[in-house]
């Protein structure tokens, strides 16, 4: 299936899996966070460059990593609903943009995700 791909992607895909496969909640969490930051710096620069479909497939990585730490909040934490809140703001602002594209919004996104990811992980 790897072959049908893109090499870049194909790598990407492989680079991902070895990540994961073994890592703990931590390294989970922290992961995903770089995901959400990662694939939103991606739609900005491929809207700059008029990169429609990079910027979606982007857009939807985003949206998969932000997925995922959704599933993973416990729901008993004491800040569960705090990150639900802040989780459930991103997707939808997320999703707005795939309609009407918002660069203004998705920088203040990925600030945000990127102190969170620094309070999570400081050594970040």
């Amino acid at each position: 299936m790897l072959a049908l791909t893109d090499p870049h992607e194909a790598y990407r895909i492989s680079e991902v899996d070895a990540r994961l496969h073994g890592a703990r909640p931590a390294e989970l969490v922290t992961f995903c966070l770089g995901q959400v930051i990662q694939g939103i710096g991606t739609a900005l620069s491929a809207h700059g460059l008029g990169h429609l479909a990079a910027r979606s497939k982007a857009l939807t990585r985003a949206l998969t990593a932000l997925t995922a730490l959704e599933m993973g909040v416990d729901r008993e934490a004491p800040l569960a609903d705090a990150l639900l809140q802040i989780y459930g703001s991103a997707r939808k602002a997320l999703l707005d943009c795939a309609l009407a594209f918002d660069p203004a919004a998705l920088a203040t996104i990925r600030a945000d995700f990127r102190d969170i990811l620094a309070a999570f992980a400081p050594d970040t």
